[in-house]
């Protein structure tokens, strides 16, 4: 299977403007749209499904917690019901835009907060899964953790994501920061490149750390995105 370019985007709200979607459009292959809840509204969401359908970029969902001033990079507590339900309902308005240009929904990522406590949480994990036995579409996640080893076992297909513009620990985790840093482009598609020939990543203190690779993450937010995306689809 062809390794993807997966970029979370539709982050703009009102006349804030976050990530130029337009620029990364050429470099993805799969959108991760935001469902209103972090970020985007009703405007966002439905431009930045058109714009993927002029580009042939499959959309998928990107609901996160209700923490549209956090971004959705603060952790809340929510029951395995109640965060179900909260994907449920973003969800369903994505779809709603999507129907509206003819768009087949192709995935489900849970964004910021939401995504690191599905991966050690048992509850959410379990929680994203009764979402996605409603639309019944692969959901995207990380290696070695909860979502390699629930989703599967709910009968989910998984894609397994590495982070192409983020640093991990020396444990496999991610290091998600409020705002992200620019990062050297060349340096990230070498991780990619390692990710994809040796299921290796590098830690913060060089140690290696195993990973799998069948989408690549780069985040419309972070300052040189197109960069490090022009990088990685080169070598890949």
């Amino acid at each position: 299977m062809a390794v993807t370019i997966n970029c979370d985007m539709g982050e703009s709200y009102g006349l804030y403007r976050m990530g130029d979607d337009a620029g990364m459009m050429p470099f993805i292959d799969i959108a991760n749209v935001a469902c209103g809840f972090h970020a985007s509204d009703f405007d966002h969401m439905r431009a930045t499904v058109r714009l993927a359908k002029k580009h042939g970029v499959k959309v998928g969902a990107h609901p996160s917690l209700p923490d549209l001033q956090g971004f959705g990079r603060r952790e809340m507590k929510m029951g395995r019901e109640e965060m179900a339900n909260c994907m449920i309902y973003q969800i369903g308005a994505l779809c709603g835009f999507l129907r509206a240009e003819g768009v087949e929904l192709n995935h489900i990522k849970p964004h910021g907060s939401l995504y690191g406590m599905a991966a050690r949480q048992e509850d959410i994990a379990h929680a994203v899964c009764d979402v996605a036995d409603i639309y019944r579409v692969p959901l995207i996640g990380m290696t070695g953790t909860l979502h390699e080893k629930i989703y599967p076992a709910r009968g989910h297909a998984f894609m397994a994501e590495f982070y192409g513009d983020l640093e991990y620990r020396p444990d496999g985790s991610l290091i998600v920061t409020r705002e992200h840093d620019a990062k050297d482009p060349d340096l990230m598609a070498a991780r990619v490149r390692r990710a994809i020939d040796e299921n290796l990543g590098t830690a913060t203190d060089g140690s290696d750390i195993p990973v799998r690779c069948e989408t690549v993450c780069i985040h419309s937010d972070t300052p040189n995105a197109i960069d490090i995306a022009r990088a990685v689809r080169a070598i890949l």
